[in-house]
């Protein structure tokens, strides 16, 4: 339905994190190398690894690679400092989400390349640096799916 893009992530249980989100809510994963870790990595598998094969993952040589698969779809970056909340945008089926490396964001040159009324950012209180990557894109993700009615979710009892 979605799509997450990881550019050059860095924390292995973070992006196991993201697997197990992406395969809970029909996502698919993007991942732009260079990668902090190795695929196989422990604290990977251990985090996601038996939502593995319920996830659509897909690992890009570079970020060119990534957004050509995703010719056509809308992009947006999510980064600490953007004037627009993510919870202030009609989000679409298909949208991808852009979120860069949990050390350093997204690169100058990087967020350029997505125009500025598509640079979205969480609200933090002051002095704050910023939220955990993997807690940002459930944020983000769970947001654009309520928009979407939860489509394709199993029915859940409205609370009495």
């Amino acid at each position: 339905m979605f799509n997450v893009v990881l550019f050059q992530p860095e924390i292995p249980p973070n992006t196991g994190n993201v697997i197990r989100l992406c395969a809970n809510t029909g996502s698919v994963l993007h991942l732009v190398r260079p990668l902090g870790f190795d695929i196989q990595d422990k604290a990977l598998r251990r985090a996601g690894l038996d939502y593995n094969d319920l996830a659509q993952v897909r690992v890009h040589a570079s970020l060119d690679d990534c957004l050509g698969e995703l010719a056509g779809v809308r992009v947006f970056c999510v980064e600490t400092g953007s004037s627009r909340a993510y919870s202030a945008t009609a989000f679409q089926p298909g949208d991808a989400w852009l979120f860069g490396p949990e050390t350093r964001g997204l690169p100058a040159k990087v967020l350029e390349r997505v125009p500025e009324e598509r640079r979205l950012s969480i609200p933090m209180r002051p002095g704050n640096r910023s939220i955990n990557l993997s807690n940002t894109v459930a944020l983000v993700v769970y947001e654009a799916w309520r928009q979407q009615g939860f489509e394709g979710a199993e029915p859940i009892q409205a609370p009495i």
